[in-house]
């Protein structure tokens, strides 16, 4: 009966599309992650947990527009029905409607909280935040794993570019800005304005990757260059 009605969801692609910039809200990428599903966050039929046991899934938010997601289906199929939760953690029930008070593995790119649990190294890996707690840790593993945001070798590549870029803007923008300060040299005042306008650019929440080339100047510690991130 739900996936008789499936064109509802999928009449929403272009607006949460436009919420996003055209990027997946997981993987942060436009075609590399493959083509956009909208995923249930909560699935809508079963809801399948770390040991592969199934219980009911969300079927009263089937049709509900906050449980949306957009998702490359990369992640999507490999997704399917997933989402366990911690072991004490409150289930919410048609009956008993607690999503707010449920403690879930997966991470919600639409929570502040879950996306700051996330930052990236020169790899291009997704690693959990260095001062995470032991179940923050567990649940950035589970979600890197399930979404294939690691496993996935040209997403990962990707972001590893996107590292390097950055690392080289940051690095022309220190010298020619070192060389303007020292002289009152325009044209390295000029290089030094460019190098940071393309850092801003790769740092705009609707530049594809901005999560990695964002980190890629906060891990620095450095408050000046931290300025340059949009």
């Amino acid at each position: 009966m739900i996936d008789a009605h499936s064109n509802h969801w999928g009449k929403l692609k272009p607006w949460l599309l436009a919420l996003s910039g055209g990027k997946c809200w997981f993987s942060e990428v436009r075609e590399l992650y493959s083509h956009y599903d909208v995923e249930h966050f909560r699935p809508k039929k079963e809801a399948k947990m770390l040991d592969s046991k199934v219980r009911d899934g969300y079927w009263w938010l089937a049709f509900e527009y906050t449980n949306f997601r957009l998702c490359g289906n990369v992640g999507n199929r490999k997704k399917g029905g997933w989402f366990p939760l911690k072991e004490e953690s409150r289930c919410s029930s048609y009956t008993d409607q607690c999503e707010d008070t449920e403690t879930a593995y997966l991470l919600d790119p639409i929570d502040i909280h879950d996306v700051n649990l996330l930052t990236f190294d020169e790899e291009g890996k997704v690693v959990a935040k260095a001062n995470a707690s032991d179940w923050e840790k567990q649940r950035v593993a589970e979600t890197v794993k399930r979404l294939k945001l690691n496993e996935h070798v040209e997403l990962a590549e990707e972001r590893r570019k996107i590292w390097n870029k950055v690392s080289k803007l940051i690095g022309k923008y220190q010298y020619e800005d070192a060389r303007s300060r020292e002289g009152r040299n325009e044209v390295a005042r000029h290089k030094a304005k460019e190098a940071a306008k393309q850092i801003r650019e790769m740092t705009r929440p609707t530049a594809e990757l901005s999560a990695v080339a964002k980190w890629s100047v906060l891990l620095r510690n450095d408050p000046e260059l931290s300025k340059l991130v949009a």
